[in-house]
């Protein structure tokens, strides 16, 4: 689906040959500076590389449309953006942006019920704590049902057990509806868990791709 070539981003990534497949799960890991996020927002064009060339289904990304590339590879960042007002105004809000039809309230309900979320639409987001920040945005993300979810540390505010069912439940649904999903975890158990590729990166290279047996699903 993603393939670099010859790619540059100033002195903090450098990647020679990589492709990142379509319809699964790839989970990026490596120490804090090694390129993971600068890497996820090459992805969607968040930042521009300065040589080489990435394509996204055998196009270049420098030569598609920035806003529709981003509504279709939709990246989530590791502190999530809560918009002012209600629990729900935040989960339309992603439809809203990427011109979807919004969606009625007992759908809503259902995407909070995966993740665990116990909170009345009706509720102010901004009371929620991290965590639950976290669930919302990811539960906003998938009701746009991207074709690819670009994620970096999407539950790093949640207990161990939380996160393991929040990415559970995120890859099942990724899966259900046949979508690519990149992924930055801090966990190297949850990338061998989860992961059908994992790319580790050390000071802006790939120092090493491994295809993981996946355990879960």
């Amino acid at each position: 689906m993603f393939t670099f070539k010859n790619v540059r981003y100033r002195n903090i990534l450098g990647i020679e040959d990589l492709t990142i497949p379509a319809f699964q799960t790839t989970c990026i890991v490596g120490e804090s500076g090694s390129g993971k996020t600068t890497l996820l927002k090459l992805l969607n064009n968040l930042l521009t590389c300065d040589q080489g060339e990435i394509f996204y289904k055998g196009k270049d990304i420098a030569r598609l449309d920035p806003v529709r590339l981003r509504r279709e590879v939709v990246m989530l960042p590791q502190t999530p953006l809560i918009f002012p007002g209600t629990v729900k105004d935040n989960l339309l809000a992603g439809l809203y942006f990427a011109e979807k039809p919004l969606v009625e309230g007992d759908l809503l309900i259902a995407m909070l019920d995966r993740m665990r979320l116990k909170k009345d639409l009706a509720h102010n987001a901004a009371e929620l704590s991290g965590g639950e920040k976290q669930r919302l945005a990811i539960c906003r993300i998938m009701l746009m049902e991207p074709e690819v979810f670009l994620l970096d540390e999407p539950t790093s505010a949640l207990d161990d057990s939380t996160e393991e069912m929040a990415i559970e439940k995120l890859i099942e649904f990724a899966r259900q509806k046949n979508k690519t999903l990149v992924m930055i975890t801090h966990s190297k158990n949850i990338a061998r868990q989860y992961g059908e590729l994992i790319i580790t990166l050390r000071e802006g290279k790939i120092s090493g791709i491994e295809e993981a047996e996946v355990k879960y699903g």
